[in-house]
Parts: C-alpha cells; sequence; structure tokens
C-alpha cells in the first residue's frame, strides 16, 4: 500500500507596482521577488515591465515560480507583455479589469510605488480581504478591519508578509480554510 503525503501549497504573493522604470522601486521589487522565492511562495505580478519585470526576474533568478494576470489576449500581442522572467502567462484580455484577479488571487498582496492601477489593486485587495502591504505607496485611509500596512523597507514588508502567512497556516491547520 503506498502513502500519500500531504503537504500545503505554496502561498501566492502578489507584487503590484508600476510599469515605468523607477531604479529605487525596481530594486526594491527585485529582492522582494527574490526573498519571496527562497521562502518557497508563488510570486504573482501584472506581467509587464518595470516593478512587474524586476520582481519577476528577482524570483526567477532564486528558483521561484513566476505566474503574470496580463491585460492583453495571445491573439492581440502587447509590447512588453509578459516579461521574459515570467513562467505562466495567464491571457485574460481584460485590459485594467485584470487588476481583480490581481487583488483576489494572492494570499498577501505587496505593493511598491505605483500610480492609479496599483491603488485599485490595492483598493480591491482589501474589499475582498486580501491584506495588503504598501511599500513606499501613497498614504490610504481605511475604515474597518481591512488589513492595509505601511511600511519603509523591504525587510519590514518580508516580515509582514511572514506574519500575515503563519496566521494563514495557523487557520488551515485548523481546518479553517478560506
Amino acid at each position: 500500500m503506498s502513502t500519500i503525503s500531504v503537504t500545503r501549497q505554496p502561498f501566492i504573493i502578489g507584487v503590484m507596482g508600476s510599469h515605468k522604470n523607477n531604479h529605487a522601486a525596481m530594486k526594491n521589487a527585485y529582492l522582494l521577488g527574490k526573498e519571496i522565492a527562497m521562502r518557497g511562495h508563488v510570486i504573482l505580478t501584472g506581467g509587464g515591465g518595470g516593478v512587474m519585470s524586476a520582481a519577476s526576474e528577482g524570483a526567477h533568478r532564486a528558483g521561484g515560480l513566476v505566474i503574470a494576470i496580463l491585460p492583453n489576449d495571445r491573439m492581440r500581442p502587447l509590447k512588453g507583455y509578459p516579461n521574459e522572467f515570467v513562467d505562466i502567462p495567464i491571457y485574460t484580455g481584460m485590459n485594467d479589469a485584470r487588476n481583480a484577479i490581481n487583488a483576489k488571487t494572492p494570499h498577501v498582496l505587496i505593493a511598491l510605488d505605483g500610480g492609479p492601477g496599483t491603488i485599485s489593486e490595492i483598493a480591491i485587495a482589501l474589499k475582498n480581504g486580501t491584506p495588503a502591504i504598501g511599500l513606499h505607496c501613497p498614504k490610504l485611509e481605511m475604515g474597518g478591519e481591512r488589513t492595509f500596512i505601511r511600511v519603509e523597507t523591504v525587510e519590514d514588508a518580508l516580515q509582514e508578509m511572514d506574519r500575515i502567512l503563519r496566521s494563514w497556516e495557523f487557520r488551515e491547520f485548523r481546518g479553517h480554510n478560506t
């Protein structure tokens, strides 16, 4: 009789931010992607340039798996999508509406800088109960029990992510899958 070992699937961590090439944000995104992958998690991005590419590259070079939720469909290529570090491109054809997928899929969303698209992903995440961490993000005022944590360093973002994921593991261990 064979024994099947059941282990927890890896967590999915969304890293969202601008497609612009802001050097400081890209450096932080690369480090985040690398550290997320080294922890055994899957990274999810929007699949384009800037922060998305830097986070994808960091994860890729650390041996991680990179999923990208793309704005275009396969038959209508969009320059720069997917970036070269994406392992699993998901072609949505949804343009900005894909932000809902980016925000609802991960166990934790980490946002870096960014503009209106990133802010919309944070808002959708919070509305749907996805904890969001903002690294150098605009200040957002949220009422209720929404989990938005502003941090100033990559290390702080990772520490908060680890803390949140420990609570996920506890809930899953106790049989409260969400």
